[in-house]
């Protein structure tokens, strides 16, 4: 398809130029259909009219102008020929926010891959969350050997966004989360507890003020996010043998004033969690409660120099979000608000709980009147998962971006059109997490795919979940789907589902094999044991290096190759407890041991209370899936 574009188009051209080989159309003056791209500032609506071959494109701004765009492409190649489509922002700002600081630092490449995905969705901004990954001046052990972008790759990225109409927002933090730069020794000056900075010491303002320095000088953006969520240790480390008991409300605040004065100097506008502020209101604890009564002296003492962002990610109540932007207007501004579609802590999305708290969120701040909306993705514990499985609520977010409601059957299609993939797919990831005992819709969070894979198969600790359960058919039902997929679809994307299959292969094998070993052992069934030993056990083995050879080249191909060793050395844990497992039976059925002492004992419920639920149950962390025992001392939290 060759186009030819007319009007207001030099500061569109390179990045239409950028999306030709994705969207299968050519810049050409000499075309069969020629477009007229016309800015009206004044206008808020982005209009489209195609007809014999001309068409018009009128829009605010370049993120506007490519949305249409990729709208205008997909009614061609569907056939369509003639079409007039308006659409009314309900945003002033829509992006996701790409978790970058648990190990999966995007390549440049993929990150501008995910940018023009993004541009054609109707996505106006991004931001980058980096807790230590970036380079900080004259601190050599930030970010150092995590895959730190360099300034130079910022700058990379912030133009290619900026061609594409999208605004690159840093994310940092600047009080706590800061584990992975404040573990070095290097960094102790810093540090008053495991993450959370020392606060009242002119080492950490110089420090603070250097972070921001150097992390918003790539980026075109006078936003930038400052974090200072979740920071219960601050003023109980360090600071309190130092200083004294202070209270963290007051800590809190003096800080931020600090913080922010850094940010004027440098003449950027902040964004920070709010949780802190409505958690120490709160008579539970609880972060977002609705029935927390905000102090008078919280709201006066509270800094307005700043935005508060809201943030929820599992809660599908509509009128609980309604509550909860009320009680942050108390604080003389609207808020922002921030999402999440859940692939984190887990090798699947779970869009059964993403999209419902999603429409429910986004309802209530249309009503409301939140004008900055963003999405999170974040990476816990190593990011098994990849941010592609997240494509189809991107597009959900995108969609409820430019109308009132969506259309369900428009969004599918935009999904197809956008990223290549059939919308279908990504609800077979979905059941990765789905298996036999887990209620319809999985709003207990649970995540059976990462704690089926990593546990232990002599200990078991998730044994007493899955007993009785006829996993195996569901595993081979998930791998039979995503290989019949593959091989009659070849799109670009077609790696991000070699994991999902072959971890549908070792799941299928492994899911109850630990449930059949303790009973084979408990009844003395040698010829089960003798199967599990010399077939069943080594087959698993040949199913997890395969899962773990495809799970390499994908990260390689997305990531840049730090953290990737940190799930080389779990997959080499799991091939190695297999291995033992093995070795231990042997030994059993060739009596050179009268028993094996991890089968004789009783298997208890990972969490308790799965026996009266319908979860299968949800494991954050993979040293607790893996084993009870030590695996670190926990030093005290200085």
């Amino acid at each position: 398809m060759k186009i030819q574009f007319t009007g207001d188009v030099n500061q569109l051209l390179s990045g239409i130029t950028e999306l030709q080989n994705d969207y299968d159309f050519v810049v050409s003056n000499h075309a069969d259909i020629i477009l007229h791209c016309k800015e009206n500032r004044y206008e808020k609506n982005l209009h489209i009219s195609y007809q014999d071959g001309r068409g018009t494109i009128t829009y605010q701004k370049p993120s506007h102008f490519f949305r249409a765009f990729g709208l205008l492409l997909e009614h061609l190649q569907k056939g369509e020929i003639a079409f007039f489509i308006e659409e009314i922002p309900q945003f002033e700002t829509i992006g996701p926010m790409f978790d970058l600081s648990r190990n999966a630092v995007l390549k440049t490449e993929t990150f501008k891959d995910l940018i023009r995905k993004l541009a054609v969705m109707g996505f106006d901004s991004a931001m980058l969350y980096m807790e230590d990954i970036y380079e900080v001046r004259n601190e050599p052990y930030f970010g150092y050997m995590r895959g730190r972008y360099s300034q130079v790759e910022l700058k990379s990225l912030d133009d290619y966004a900026h061609n594409l109409g999208i605004e690159l927002i840093p994310c940092i933090q600047t009080l706590a989360h800061l584990e992975e730069f404040l573990k070095w020794n290097a960094a102790y000056r810093y540090k008053d507890t495991r993450g959370a900075l020392l606060l009242e010491s002119d080492d950490t303002y110089d420090l603070l003020d250097t972070m921001i320095q150097s992390v918003t000088a790539p980026f075109r953006s006078k936003r930038i996010h400052i974090g200072m969520d979740e920071a219960e240790e601050v003023g109980r480390g360090r600071y309190l043998n130092l200083n004294g008991y202070k209270p963290r409300f007051e800590l809190m605040v003096e800080h931020l004033e600090k913080v922010l004065a850094i940010t004027e100097k440098y003449g950027l506008k902040a964004m920070m969690w709010s949780d802190m502020f409505l958690k120490l209101a709160s008579k539970t604890g609880d972060q977002y409660s609705k029935n927390t009564e905000m102090p008078a002296y919280i709201i006066e003492k509270t800094p307005k120099n700043v935005q508060l962002m809201y943030w929820q990610y599992n809660q599908t109540d509509g009128n609980h979000y309604e509550q909860i932007i009320e009680q942050h207007k108390r604080f003389s501004k609207t808020p922002a608000f921030a999402g999440g579609m859940w692939i984190w802590n887990t090798f699947a999305p779970n869009y059964n709980l993403s999209l419902p708290a999603s429409k429910a969120a986004l309802t209530a701040c249309k009503k409301h009147g939140v004008k900055d909306v963003f999405v999170t993705l974040w990476g816990d514990d190593g990011f098994e998962n990849n941010v592609y499985t997240a494509l189809f609520g991107l597009q959900y977010y995108a969609e409820h971006a430019f109308a009132k409601e969506i259309d369900e059957e428009a969004l599918k299609d935009r999904v197809k059109f956008c990223t290549g993939i059939d919308p279908e797919m990504f609800f077979v990831l979905n059941e990765l997490d789905t298996p036999p005992g887990v209620s319809k819709g999985n709003l207990q969070q649970t995540n059976p795919s990462k704690f089926l894979l990593w546990q232990d198969v002599l200990l078991g600790l998730f044994d007493k979940h899955v007993e009785g359960l006829e996993m195996q058919p569901h595993y081979e039902k998930i791998e039979k789907r995503i290989n019949n997929y593959r091989i009659n679809h070849h799109g670009n994307l077609d790696y991000i589902f070699s994991v999902p299959e072959k971890l549908s292969r070792v799941l299928a094998l492994k899911a109850t094999i630990g449930v059949q070993l303790k009973q084979a052992y408990d009844t003395k069934n040698m010829d089960i044991l003798t199967n599990l030993a010399n077939v069943l056990l080594p087959e698993l083995i040949v199913r997890v290096k395969a899962l773990r050879v495809a799970h390499r080249e994908q990260w390689l191909k997305l990531n840049k190759p730090f953290g990737w060793e940190v799930i080389d050395i779990r997959y080499g844990g799991l091939i190695n407890r297999i291995d033992t497992a093995i070795k231990r039976l042997n030994d059993y059925l060739n009596h050179s041991i009268d028993s094996i002492e991890e089968l004789e004992q009783e298997r208890l419920f990972f969490s308790p209370d799965v026996q009266n639920s319908t979860s299968l149950g949800w494991c954050s962390y993979y040293y607790r899936i893996a084993s009870p025992n030590v695996f670190f001392h926990v030093l005290p939290i200085y």
